[in-house]
């Protein structure tokens, strides 16, 4: 079983490493353009972006689930109908969100707070990467339908290639084209188009017995995409309060002065590096929990997540240990600035509270999602968010930083103690019967 984990969690792990190296590369181009603004452009624009694609995560994550439960039950009809729902909602969202580009522009410049400078050349940037939009929610739903079947290992030669094709392509655009903010924006593009074209070719080579149970009309007639969409909207009103604690979280720290914003999002990168470890081994719990679900083996289902916990326990002491050890120096890699690492140490417990408080609310969203009881997935997240709120604007007073970051470990803390709760109702044989009707 632990071979099983690693050999779906590690590509995982590269894979989501990788995602925020296109953004970095775009940064570090522009940043040889002599320009402040340009860099500034890229940093909103790859904000604006994220959130926008954040919100359809549900493609990637539904996909998961569902196409696991599929290869359980060696449904390959079902595997297929699964991956043509979630390409066609991501397409007619991708329409939706170019249809409406020119509404969402204003509204986000509206609310973002930017240089007249900074604005032209983001509203540049957003215009142009926005036409990549059919491609990345496409992207998701093969991500999904890949990590569902097992296989982990296309999602990251796909997310490589990306990268490499995004710099060679943005770095001739910018230095031997002449383009600036464009030719970034432009280099995006080309990768997100090459990614997708390299996840249809490999499904297409590699699935080829999987062709013959195309069948557009009957995926998606209402019956076919209800449960589709329940479990989706689960994930979405999951990933909306996820957005507005970590909104809140970034936009409280800033009322608080320059100095304390810097803290806090000095901090949050140790947060961000335990989470892309933490999901991956959440990407294996969809995988094998969606498959032994859909197989109706609950003894796999429970041998399954034992194993998970084991390792998720392991790997939060190793973290909490790293960070003890060497957390402050990796802060003094990120910033010289004497008055921010003086003032990070005054918070620096919090974070190392941060594995063993989280691990457990990663490990379940995955597990749950692959067994498509994604309602206690909410429940808990609604329960853990609302806490969030409550000790901030209860406790908070002198000591503002501080209750955030109580408020946002109890939140880490509530979303695992409620999911470890509700999720004992997915290992019952009725359970997994009825999921299987």
């Amino acid at each position: 079983m632990n071979r099983r984990i690693l050999r779906l969690a590690i590509p995982s792990i590269v894979s989501n490493i990788t995602v925020p190296l296109l953004g970095l590369v775009d940064v570090t181009i522009v940043g040889h353009l002599g320009a402040t603004a340009f860099i500034g452009a890229i940093a909103v624009g790859g904000l604006l972006f994220n959130i926008l694609y954040w919100n359809f995560g549900f493609l990637r994550m539904g996909t998961s689930g569902l196409t696991s439960q599929a290869y359980g039950r060696k449904d390959p009809e079902a595997e297929v109908r699964v991956l043509v729902q979630a390409v066609s909602v991501g397409l007619i969202s991708a329409l939706a969100m170019l249809m409406l580009q020119y509404p969402i522009e204003r509204l986000a410049f509206r609310l973002l707070d930017t240089s007249v400078e900074v604005e032209q050349y983001a509203v540049t940037y957003f215009r142009i990467c926005i036409w990549g939009a059919p491609a990345v929610l496409a992207q998701y739903g093969f991500t999904g339908w890949f990590i569902g079947m097992q296989n982990s290992r296309y999602p990251m030669y796909i997310a490589i290639i990306m990268n490499v094709i995004n710099i060679a392509c943005s770095s001739c655009f910018v230095f031997l084209l002449g383009m600036k903010v464009e030719g970034v924006a432009w280099g995006t593009v080309v990768a997100q188009y090459s990614g997708v074209l390299m996840a249809i070719g490999l499904w297409f080579f590699n699935f080829k017995d999987l062709r013959k149970y195309i069948h557009l009309r009957g995926s998606l007639q209402l019956l076919a995409m209800r449960r589709f969409f329940a479990v989706n909207r689960d994930i979405f009103l999951r990933t909306l309060c996820l957005i507005g604690v970590t909104t809140f979280f970034t936009s409280t720290g800033a009322r608080q002065g320059d100095v304390i914003l810097a803290v806090n999002t000095l901090l949050m990168q140790l947060f961000t590096l335990f989470s892309y470890i933490m999901d991956g081994f959440a990407y294996a719990g969809e995988a094998l929990s969606g498959r032994y679900v859909g197989a109706c083996d609950l003894v796999r289902l429970r041998r399954a997540v034992r194993a998970l916990f084991g390792w998720g326990v392991g790997l939060s002491l190793l973290f909490t240990l790293l960070y003890m050890i060497g957390g402050e120096g990796f802060l003094g890699l990120l910033t010289n600035d004497k008055v921010v690492i003086q003032t990070a140490s005054h918070y620096f417990y919090w974070v190392l509270a941060i594995p063993l408080a989280g691990f457990a609310a990663f490990l379940w969203d995955g597990i749950l999602i692959g067994a498509t009881a994604t309602r206690y997935m909410l429940w808990a997240m609604l329960v853990a968010s609302g806490s969030f709120f409550l000790i901030y604007y209860v406790f908070s007073g002198a000591t503002n930083n501080h209750m955030l970051w109580l408020a946002f470990l109890v939140y880490l803390a509530l979303r695992g103690v409620m999911q470890t709760f509700w999720s004992r109702r997915i290992f019952t044989r009725e359970y997994l019967e009825k999921i299987n009707q």
